[in-house]
């Protein structure tokens, strides 16, 4: 199994595993889920933290160096500390495993030191207002300083990098791109902006509506000067040095600078489903493997294989594309 590798038909090696921990989560972000939310999975089909754990060391075997752990909002699971424990442990042949976390914040003004010292490297925070009435009605939850409260406390206990992560959307908050960005520079934080992508609860996006990676660094420019520093390696932001600063800019353009061609990464569900793309409409199905008695060979083989079919890229701009059936939080960010 040492010699198996996650490679697909187009020579590209995945290294960077999402692990979903659940897909509850405490914000309706309009762009996410209806008001109502959405049918949460049935707990009997989420991952126990040793079946997670489990296939995390197969699919580091297979290759994968870089972890991230998303959901839903991830911190909502009771045992994340003991969770981020269990992976950080984990060696591969290059180090140890570089384990990090992208969360709303709400929980980490509790979460952060224990989450550090459980040994995790960074935090990826999700802000798209700085506005409280603004935030109220994105998120359909009263919570913006529970955010900023998180965030501060990401910074005070020590985590470096803290990304933001700035969904911008016209009409709706593409007047806070340099607010946001002054936001992150006098707080020695990085600022990444993302287009709109069609992964929605209600099925509602509409391209016309998205903002696209040209129209935010046009807004940002109108305030600083960019220095281009192309992407950190597989990293899908775009990355932009703030011209006498040490401070960076990010774009992550899925869908006007897709960067389908060089994407390293593959999804674990918190249901154990096992994803080769964001946008897939198949998945392979570790739980029933792992819950049949399915030794780590058989789940290295499923893992292979699926990464195998994966498609040259997500296909947004096709007249045939289809948005896949689970919203964003029940296939994890």
């Amino acid at each position: 199994m040492s010699h198996a590798r996650l490679v697909d038909r187009y020579r590209r090696v995945h290294r960077d595993l999402r692990v979903s921990l659940t897909d509850r989560c405490s914000l309706r972000c309009t762009y996410c889920m209806p008001a109502d939310g959405v049918p949460w999975l049935k707990s009997a089909t989420l991952l126990s933290t040793d079946e997670l754990v489990r296939l995390t060391r197969v699919a580091v075997d297979l290759g994968v160096r870089e972890v991230r752990l998303t959901g839903g909002e991830p911190l909502l699971r009771p045992d994340v500390v003991d969770v981020v424990g269990e992976l950080a442990a984990i060696e591969t042949p290059d180090g140890p495993l570089d384990l990090s976390l992208t969360t709303n914040a709400l929980r980490l003004p509790a979460l952060a030191a224990p989450l550090r010292d459980a040994g995790l490297n960074r935090v990826n925070v999700s802000l798209d207002t700085l506005q409280r009435a603004r935030f109220m009605e994105l998120t359909r939850r009263d919570r913006l300083a529970d955010t900023l409260a998180g965030i501060e406390a990401a910074r005070a206990v020590g985590f470096s990098p803290v990304k933001l992560n700035a969904l911008i959307m016209r009409g709706v908050n593409d007047d806070e791109i340099v607010d946001l960005v002054d936001f992150a520079v006098e707080r020695g934080l990085q600022m990444r902006f993302i287009e709109h992508m069609p992964l929605d609860g209600g099925h509602t996006w509409r391209r016309e509506e998205m903002v696209t990676a040209e129209e935010i660094l046009a807004a940002v420019t109108e305030r600083y000067t960019l220095e281009p520093l192309g992407h950190d390696g597989t990293a899908p932001a775009e990355r932009f040095r703030i011209v006498g600063t040490e401070a960076t800019v990010g774009v992550i353009a899925s869908v006007t600078r897709k960067f389908c061609d060089r994407c390293d990464r593959v999804r674990l569900t918190a249901d154990g489903q096992f994803r080769n793309c964001l946008f897939a409409h198949e998945e392979s199905d570790l739980r029933t493997l792992l819950r049949e008695g399915a030794d780590d060979a058989r789940l290295a083989e499923a893992m292979v294989a699926c990464v195998a079919r994966k498609l040259p890229g997500h296909g947004i701009d096709d007249p045939s594309f289809v948005q896949p059936s689970r919203p964003m939080s029940a296939i994890g960010g």
